[in-house]
């Protein structure tokens, strides 16, 4: 069944009528934060309850939270079928105010949201691997994280966030329902989160990144990258075998940027598995020609995995190397090391019945 989420507001005018409902319905839901219908005070009974039976809106609820020292919290949401996906925000900056009390600069988060509950594509260092695939989330589904975050939190209407694709599953391989949510994120009279300030991270299906290009959403892309070569990056995401390097280097060059925006490479580093200077050098030469900005991330253990985070001094060094030859590098200071940081992790535990 489908939910209120899941639709544009032209696509909803053209099932409401008169079609100015639909309007007033995504103030409640997207400015207000409503989720139950007999709290729209200016929609008609018999519209309610039609909107009740064939466009549900209690589609997602949260179970469980974790709060960071650092801000950052990490929910567990239960679908209406019963299965479960994580959502993450995190506080990149903290609100700013003057010693008179007015604010100067308010707070900026950004939400890493799922697209799938489970992944098919299986990398060896996730714990979200270890559940399986069980299937794609619907468009109102992965859009519905976003409101419940912002309601939990009573951020503001008209304050944006930045989104990123990059929870639970890999989010071109839920393709349509991941564009529909890209432009029911952007639109004006909802949450109004801007094509700029949506980031798609994938593993690198090489045959999507090119068909994504072509809608040119104006989105920003991200990769999963993780190696230099393709024997490594096979051991730790399989799919490689399908979708090697080159094919994504390719893709990725074909990929319309604004010329304002770089390409945003991930490379998670592993101890004594791709922390080195030879990785450093090699992933300069692959990412030759591209308007690239690489992301370093700490690799955050979990129990049971066979892979160590790397020092302190290794991620310097290798971030130092790209520096010096002009390519820009961050490190991803780790948020949430104090909960249940890694994907999957939190909802790992709380199937296993872990405290």
């Amino acid at each position: 069944m489908q939910s209120v989420y899941d639709y544009t507001l032209n696509e909803l005018k053209d099932i409401l009528k008169p079609s100015f409902r639909a309007k007033q319905v995504y103030n409640w839901i997207y400015k207000k934060y409503v989720t139950d219908y007999d709290e729209m005070k200016n929609i008609p009974n018999d519209l309610k309850n039609e909107l009740k039976t064939n466009y549900p809106i209690d589609i997602l609820k949260i179970v469980k939270k974790e709060q960071s020292s650092d801000g950052s919290i990490k929910y567990l949401f239960e679908l209406k079928d019963g299965h479960t996906i994580e959502t993450v925000l995190l506080l990149m900056k903290k609100k700013k105010i003057s010693e008179d009390g007015v604010i100067e600069k308010s707070e900026k988060y950004t939400v890493c949201i799922s697209t799938q509950v489970g992944c098919k594509v299986g990398c060896t260092f996730c714990l979200t691997a270890k559940g399986g695939f069980v299937r794609n989330l619907t468009a109102g589904e992965i859009v519905a994280q976003i409101v419940q975050l912002k309601k939990d939190n009573e951020i503001a209407e008209n304050k944006s966030l930045n989104i990123v694709f990059m929870g639970m599953g890999e989010p071109l391989d839920n393709y349509d329902n991941l564009v529909q949510a890209i432009k029911i994120f952007s639109e004006d009279e909802g949450l109004a989160i801007a094509t700029r300030r949506q980031t798609i991270s994938t593993s690198g299906i090489s045959t999507k990144i090119a068909k994504l290009g072509s809608e040119n959403l104006g989105i920003q892309l991200a990769i999963s990258l993780h190696a230099v070569d393709d024997d490594l990056r096979s051991e730790l995401i399989p799919m490689n075998k399908a979708y090697n390097i080159k094919s994504i280097i390719d893709a990725v060059k074909a990929f319309p940027v604004d010329v304002r925006k770089k390409v945003m490479f991930e490379y998670l580093v592993i101890k004594d598995k791709n922390d080195d200077i030879p990785s450093a050098n090699k992933l300069v030469k692959i990412l030759n020609g591209i308007n690239a900005k690489v992301n370093l991330i700490y690799f955050n253990p979990y129990p049971g995995t066979p892979y160590q985070r790397p020092t302190r001094e290794n991620m310097i060094r290798f971030q130092d190397y790209l520096l010096g030859k002009g390519l820009i590098c961050t490190i991803r200071e780790s948020k949430g090391l104090d909960i249940s940081a890694a994907c999957g992790q939190l909802k790992e535990k709380e199937g296993n019945g872990i405290n």
